[in-house]
This record gives structure tokens, sequence and C-alpha cells, in this order.
């Protein structure tokens, strides 16, 4: 009995080892080119319409926030009106899409993540309409069918704007005008760049 439960404190330990080294890996997307594709797209990307006009996006993951996403979005946008040797940049278009997945895992062995008698749960009975006393217990499903299957949900945002980048002091009164270096001073001290 007693090496039974020294055993099960080391699994335990371990599994929880284990969390901690994946949560610490979970951070929301650092300013970068776009890697991936779909779902699992993350970063910035551009595409030129025009002469003086662009495509640009902003794709982060589940730990991106949507403001995060909307200032990255920015960024790209006055830095990309640097590089093109203008000075400002005119949002004529912009979106910010909420994209969801949602993921059913089955328990291991139907029996909770560490065996029938590895998990400790509560127990207690409860008096069901039509039922009488019923109990519920961690060691068995019923009547909570539920707890084999573990449900999440996973969102992201994805920001795009359409741009025109412009030469010279930006349009006064136009409130989709950004000068671009200000956005960049603003912005980039905030941004988290990849390690």
């Amino acid at each position: 009995m007693g090496i039974r439960t020294i055993s099960r404190g080391i699994a335990l330990s371990g599994l929880a080892a284990s969390t901690l080294v994946l949560g610490a890996c979970a951070t929301e997307t650092s300013y970068r080119p776009a890697t991936g594709s779909g779902f699992a797209r993350t970063g910035y990307s551009e595409q030129q319409i025009e002469r003086d006009r662009f495509l640009v996006s902003f794709s982060g993951n589940s730990y991106t926030s949507r403001e995060t996403v909307d200032r990255y979005l920015l960024l790209r946008a006055a830095e990309l009106t640097v590089q093109q040797g203008a000075d400002y940049f005119v949002l004529v278009e912009r979106d910010t899409d909420r994209q969801t997945r949602t993921y059913a895992t089955p328990s291991f062995g139907g029996y909770g993540a560490f065996g029938p008698y590895g998990a400790w749960g509560s127990s207690w009975r409860y008096r069901g309409r039509g039922f009488g006393w019923r109990s519920w217990s961690p060691f068995y499903g019923d009547p909570f069918f539920d707890r084999e299957i573990d449900i999440r949900t996973i969102d992201r945002f994805e920001a795009n704007a359409e741009i025109v980048i412009g030469r010279g002091p930006k349009p006064a009164g136009n409130m989709r005008a950004f000068d671009a270096r200000g956005v960049i001073d603003t912005v980039g001290p905030t941004a988290v760049l990849p390690r």
C-alpha cells in the first residue's frame, strides 16, 4: 500500500511538472512574419495590390488578445509604409475576425485522466426527479455521461486591412490616416519579438 501511494505521488508530480513546462510554452504570438497555414497561421503578412495600395494582415494564436492583434496590424502597416519610402498610411478598409474551433477529446480508458483509482474527486448523493436518490462519484460516469469527454473551445483573432500609403504630412482631419513613424515609435516598443 505504501509503495503504491509513493508511486502514485511520483506519477502525479511528474504530470504536474510536465503541465508547468507545457504551460510555460503557451504564450501569445510574437511580432514576426507569418508562419503556418489555416487555423495554425500566426504572424504578419502583406500583399501589394497597386503601387501605393497593400493588404496587410496579422494572425494571432489562441493566447493573443484582439487588442494585441489590432496593434500588431497597425505596426506592420507603419513599417511597410516606411519601407516603401512613404510617410503615412490610410486605412481604407479594416476588419478583425474571430475564429473558433471546438475539440472533443475522450478521456483515458473511460476513467478520467489518471485511470480508475489514480484521481481524487468528490462524491455525493442527490434526489433526482422521478429517479429517487442517486449518487455521483468520480469513479462512475452515471449520471454525468459527459465526464468521458473533454471539450475545449479555442478562439483566435486575425486582423486584415487595406491601406493606401502616401508621402508628406498625413491628411488633416482624416481619422483613418496614421503617421507611420509615430505608430512605430508608440507601438513598436510594446511588441513582443521572437526569442
